[in-house]
């Protein structure tokens, strides 16, 4: 079980960076620098398929631990 955490938790804090991210390029979430700019637009969906990724080889390597121990 400890082997899918140092893929959970960076694919956890990534997706969510990346989400906000997007969200302030689109301008959905204002009040910041990054709002508007479609830098932060393009930059936060990447960054969120890259958390999502991690957290689905997490989900797999959980996934195949628990059909080796059976």
């Amino acid at each position: 079980m400890k082997r899918i955490w140092p893929y959970l938790v960076p694919g956890v804090i990534l997706s969510l960076v990346g989400l906000v991210w997007t969200l302030q390029g689109l301008n959905v979430l204002r009040g910041s620098a990054m709002s508007g700019s479609p830098l932060w637009g393009t930059i936060g969906p990447v960054v969120l398929v890259v958390g999502l990724v991690l957290v689905a080889v997490a989900i797999t390597i959980s996934a195949r631990g628990r059909r080796g121990t059976r």
